[in-house]
């Protein structure tokens, strides 16, 4: 079967219009290995044909050009062209009926105006829910988690939580980078982590004095990357923000929290973050060496790991 998905409503715009209906359209790659990232070519189906004419993607082909945020609303962008700087119109999908309101066609206006007033397609790093955090008095749940609620980090202070990031994904549109990570109760120890831990490939535990993506320790057995057919149509993923780059305890394993390699934009809830800071800020990064891939894992640690072979 193709790799598709269905959405439940669209907004194409030159720049000065928007057609919006709450009718459900399906984005279908013509080329399927199994994903569709930024610059796939896609044929789209069941939209109306004059709101695709007006993002420029008569007929019903086009480009995946990423994804971004439309007056708080996540929105899949396609064009005519493979890549943004080479469009003038862009349509854009949405997964709600309700998604297609006037503020969220506006601010589609409002990209096609100004295609640099927001990145797409940003990638982000996160745990997913269900992921234990350490408190003072116990562990909650990342996506219970709340402004103000203090964190245990792994050398024992407890630290404020500053803001949840929240980003949904759809599998189809699931580049490598967040593909789901899923480390087995007990594959870095007795009790590390003390339950299965799933979390995006670019997210760093802290092990060995040594930042190490959780795609780095794949070994295909205890650590794994979870198949595409066991995955759901589509995930939400949490980050934690702190004061400064921490290092906190997921699922009892110690695991990083947020620092803007990506910037806060890239989650569904940026808004949210204007509200309550205003601009954004920076957050140093924790000096220590990051591993982005196995072999630059500490040696006795890849060992263990069976990734010397």
């Amino acid at each position: 079967m193709p790799t598709s998905y269905e959405f439940g409503s669209s907004v194409g715009s030159d720049g000065t219009s928007g057609s919006w209906f709450d009718t459900a359209g399906t984005v279908t790659a013509v080329v399927d290995d199994g994903s569709i990232l930024p610059g796939d070519e896609v044929t789209l189906s069941g939209f109306e044909d004059f709101t695709m004419v007006d993002g420029g993607v008569s007929g019903g082909t086009g480009y995946y050009l990423g994804n971004g945020t439309f007056d708080g609303v996540t929105g899949y962008v396609f064009g005519s062209a493979d890549t943004v700087a080479g469009n003038t119109a862009f349509f854009v999908v949405f997964d709600a009926p309700d998604g297609a309101q006037f503020g969220t066609a506006m601010g589609v206006n409002e990209y096609a105006d100004d295609p640099s007033s927001q990145v797409l397609g940003s990638d982000t790093a996160c745990f997913a829910s269900g992921t234990l955090i350490a408190m003072p008095d116990g562990e909650c749940k990342v996506e219970a988690l709340k402004i103000g609620d203090l964190i245990t980090t792994a050398d024992g202070r407890a630290v404020p939580v500053r803001w949840i990031g929240r980003q949904t994904v759809h599998k189809a549109f699931a580049s490598a980078r967040v593909q789901p990570v899923r480390i087995a109760a007990g594959a870095l120890g007795r009790g590390a982590p003390c339950k299965d831990l799933v979390l995006t490939s670019d997210h760093a535990l802290i092990l060995d004095g040594v930042a190490i993506n959780a795609g780095a320790l794949v070994n295909g057995t205890t650590i794994q990357v979870l198949p595409m057919e066991q995955q759901p149509e589509r995930v939400t993923y949490f980050h934690v923000e702190t004061e400064a780059h921490d290092v906190i305890l997921a699922n009892g394993l110690p695991a990083e929290t947020y620092v803007d390699f990506v910037r806060r934009q890239a989650f569904d809830n940026y808004q949210d973050y204007v509200a309550l800071y205003g601009e954004e800020r920076s957050i140093p990064a924790m000096p220590l060496p990051r591993a982005s891939s196995a072999r630059l894992i500490p040696c006795a640690l890849r060992s263990h790991l069976g990734l010397d072979g």
